[in-house]
């Protein structure tokens, strides 16, 4: 528990107002996504009347979430104060840290500044979704200040799994805060550059007020491998391949890209980009200079297609299960273009994202079927996660040496595991915080303690619509896949509400066809009771609707257990 704070499960609501005393002489740090979770990374920090945020990320939905396309953070902390909010700073370009602008900046039209790859990726994303003319969106190089109010952010470069990853140094009136982004130490990045020692070196030599690190492999002993290796086994798989292979990855990971399209190069084989978000993140790619091939190298599906297996590559889309993906729709043959075939060789570069393990292993599984073979990460090392493990998180807060450590982007198990290495390098334990989304940190030059939180959930991408979790749209979905629905259609004389004849009653989802005729038939007899007219008094449809409810609830209960949607449909003769 962090000192001086008090913790509450996700969803509760403290009784005390969220409208904190503002001065610079307290920095507050405001996780609204990725602390306690895997995903939606984002955060606040706030210094007198300025605010800037870092990242503005999605994150996958579980299985739970019925219909759900994506979930982002709740900004409702940021829209009371948003003529103080300053701009949205975003380390790299993955989804969960640049996912949700598109849903966010409608509602917070700021300035959003990013450098190198995540700059053209967001470009792509706004553009797709019609926003790219009205947001303000900026590109930044790595060193050059970026003046936001009180903060002066600067750029400097950090391994991850994709291009232009970045770390954060902020300049703010109380000291420096480095945020590290997503990091890794590997000598021998694919692309991109190594993080950047000498840059930490200065900064530590300058004061790091307050450091905040990733996470997310803090329980996994030793050094992240480097990306190479993941190079090499793609080689000799595409080499050793019978017939076609099929690479899946994230659209956005171009250097997994770029290792396929030189093994491809190498053993003459023709590749394909197959699936939409991939396709247009490529175009990009080759572009801006982000992904080298050869002239002719890569062309579409349609003019390759004809090829003999053994000199094709398709690159797409779904290492994570998404159901509208091309990968998972290729496994449950549903795609317009491309079926397994006999002899496939079928590659799934990526790990698991928390909450997605049953949908890859169905995908897989159905790929199976079809006569593929499938390599994941348990069983070739097709994938090497982007994040720094033990020994580099420790390297990490060595160099910095900062005053205060909060760790970031991971599980509440990472947070306190990257916590519990801070401790073993003498970091005291005052000076160290383990969050979760909507508590709010503030410290001073002498201490720090973690204020009284507020609500900060989930919000819920439907479609066009954005939901929050108390929306009865996704209760009446619980419900619905839990019990079922029943309809029961009545027919009412239009000026005394009288039922003219028997009510009809469908369900789905309630009870089977040898079950339904008599459970329906007590049901129909059991509303003609209920509104058998003794008085001749008029009855209006929300006295009908109530009762039919009432009445239907009851009596299912006790005959079945179990508790249907009911809804009831008045047609007036």
């Amino acid at each position: 528990m962090p000192r001086g704070g008090t913790l509450r499960r996700k969803g509760t609501k403290p009784a005390m107002s969220t409208h904190f005393s503002s001065t610079p002489s307290f920095l507050r740090v405001i996780p609204l996504g990725g602390l306690g979770e895997v995903g939606k990374n984002m955060m606040a920090l706030e210094c007198g009347q300025d605010i800037i945020v870092i990242d503005s990320g999605v994150m996958f939905p579980e299985e739970e979430m019925l219909g759900v396309d994506l979930v982002i953070p709740d900004i409702s902390y940021l829209l009371e104060r948003k003529d103080r909010v300053r701009g949205i700073v975003i380390t790299h370009g993955h989804e969960d840290h640049t996912g949700a602008l598109p849903y966010v900046l409608p509602r917070l039209p700021v300035p959003v500044y990013a450098a190198g790859l995540a700059y053209d990726l967001i470009t792509v994303k706004l553009k797709e979704h019609r926003l790219l003319k009205e947001a303000k969106l900026h590109k930044v190089r790595p060193g050059d200040p970026v003046k936001l109010g009180e903060f002066t952010v600067t750029f400097f470069p950090v391994c991850h799994s994709i291009p232009d990853a970045m770390g954060l140094a902020i300049e703010t009136p109380l000291g420096l805060v480095v945020h590290t982004g997503d990091f890794k130490i590997d000598h021998t990045p694919v692309s991109g550059f190594p993080t950047d020692f000498k840059e930490l070196a200065r900064l530590e030599a300058q004061g790091v007020f307050l450091l905040l690190s990733d996470s997310t492999y803090a329980e996994v002993p030793g050094y992240t491998p480097s990306e190479q290796v993941v190079g090499e086994t793609l080689d000799r798989i595409i080499d050793k391949a019978p017939g076609r292979v099929m690479v899946a990855t994230f659209a956005s990971l171009i250097s997994r890209v770029q290792q396929v399209v030189d093994a491809a190069a190498r053993h003459g084989r023709k590749v394909a980009v197959v699936g939409r978000s991939m396709a247009d993140n490529v175009n990009m790619a080759l572009k801006m200079g982000y992904l080298q091939a050869p002239s002719g190298l890569i062309q579409s599906w349609h003019e390759i297609r004809h090829l003999p297996p053994k000199k094709l590559i398709l690159v797409t889309t779904g290492s994570q299960g998404e159901p509208t993906s091309a990968l998972v729709r290729i496994a449950n043959r549903d795609h317009r273009d491309v079926e397994v075939e006999e002899g496939d060789t079928i590659v799934v570069s990526a790990s698991p994202i928390p909450g997605n393990e049953t949908l890859i292993s169905r995908t897989i599984d159905n790929l199976c079927r079809q006569g593929a073979r499938v390599l994941y990460h348990r069983n070739a090392l097709v994938h090497v996660h982007g994040h720094g493990s033990q020994e580099e998180l420790k390297l990490m807060l060595s160099i910095t040496r900062p005053r205060y450590f909060v760790p970031v982007h991971g599980e509440y198990r990472h947070l306190v595991a990257h916590v519990d290495l801070a401790r073993t390098l003498g970091i005291s334990p005052e000076r160290t915080f383990v969050l979760e989304d909507g508590h709010v940190l503030e410290l001073t030059p002498t201490d720090g303690r973690v204020l009284e939180g507020f609500p900060c959930g989930n919000i819920y991408v439907d479609g066009l619509r954005l939901w929050d979790p108390d929306s009865i749209v996704l209760r009446d979905r619980q419900a619905l896949s839990r019990e079922g629905i029943l309809v029961v259609i009545l027919a009412l004389d239009k000026h005394t509400g009288e039922l003219l004849r028997r009510p009809e009653l469908v369900s789905s989802g309630f009870v089977d066809e040898a079950e339904a005729g008599e459970v329906l038939e007590q049901a129909a007899t059991a509303v003609v009771e209920a509104l058998r007219d003794e008085h001749g008094l008029p009855r209006d449809w929300s006295y009908v609707n109530v009762k039919v409810k009432e009445v239907l609830g009851s009596l299912l209960h006790h005959e079945t257990g179990r508790r249907p949607m009911i809804l009831p449909v008045a047609v007036e003769v």
